[in-house]
């Protein structure tokens, strides 16, 4: 029997692939029993890069167990309206809820879209279950429909460990799980949308310089508005003179591009510019 390959998101490890903090293993009994035992699956999106942050393989697996998928776009206050809108329809999203975990929007929506859910089965009681890629905002998420802090949050990718079960309300459950990433994402090109899309930590990251210059060719001339700098999307000459303009400088007088780009990255991943995105 064939078995999907996930990886899970995790605070230590001592894997290498590409310097970051994961753990591999075989399809996880800990999703597949979060999977197993819900009714409904929210798959937590980044509003920002809704395709991106989409995991079809988890998707397509959860279709299979005839499982309801609703989709959560949070960190929509990063992002602007006529963006999410059109990634809206660009991926089809049926049915969705827009949410702002740092604001606090959109909690009292997504509980009415669970009970609608919840009351079209027969069970006494609904289990739903939090998938999505590591920091999108799963722990926040549960935190914003239950009205308190339910379970602990962080910034750090993958700060979830294990799976937590929260009371919603009287016969509605929430079931937590680690952040998942498809493990035919392990590679170079991969990890830097898993960089671009917050589920790897700027400081977590080899080669800085390389994200950088796969994000501006993706959303050409970005930093240049924020920084001010004109450099006609040439990251190598960005991160040199940025680096000077903040004095980010080593021995020689040479610009320290492993600082330049974490800054850069740090600041992406803060949601600093991605308003500027069309």
């Amino acid at each position: 029997m064939h078995r999907t390959s996930f990886i899970l998101g995790t605070h230590k490890s001592n894997a290498k692939s590409f310097g970051t903090n994961v753990h591999k293993k075989e399809f996880s009994d800990m999703v597949d029993g979060v999977i197993n035992r819900a009714d409904i699956i929210l798959e937590i999106l980044d509003a920002r890069f809704v395709k991106e942050s989409r995991n079809i393989e988890l998707e397509n697996l959860i279709k299979s167990k005839g499982k309801k998928i609703i989709h959560v776009l949070n960190k929509a206050d990063l992002a602007s309206e006529e963006q999410v809108k059109k990634q809206i329809v660009e991926q089809g999203l049926m049915p969705y809820v827009i949410v702002s975990c740092r604001k606090r929007r959109g909690g009292q929506n997504l509980r009415n879209r669970i009970k609608i859910e919840a009351s079209r089965s027969n069970f006494p009681e609904t289990r739903v279950g939090v998938v999505g890629y590591p920091n999108v905002g799963k722990s926040s998420i549960i935190n914003l429909l239950t009205g308190k802090p339910s379970t602990k949050t962080a910034f750090e990718a993958g700060f979830t460990r294990g799976i937590q079960r929260i009371k919603l309300s009287e016969h509605i459950y929430v079931i937590d799980t680690p952040g998942i990433i498809p493990g035919k994402e392990i590679n170079e090109l991969s990890f830097a949308k898993h960089v671009k899309i917050g589920s790897r930590n700027y400081d977590k990251v080899h080669d800085p310089e390389f994200v950088v210059a796969s994000i501006m060719a993706e959303f050409p001339k970005v930093f240049e508005k924020v920084y001010k700098i004109n450099v006609k999307g040439d990251s190598d000459l960005l991160i040199e003179k940025l680096g000077r303009k903040k004095g980010f400088l080593i021995k020689g007088n040479e610009v320290d591009v492993d600082r330049t780009a974490r800054f850069i990255l740090k600041e992406w991943q803060e949601g600093k510019m991605q308003k500027l995105i069309k």
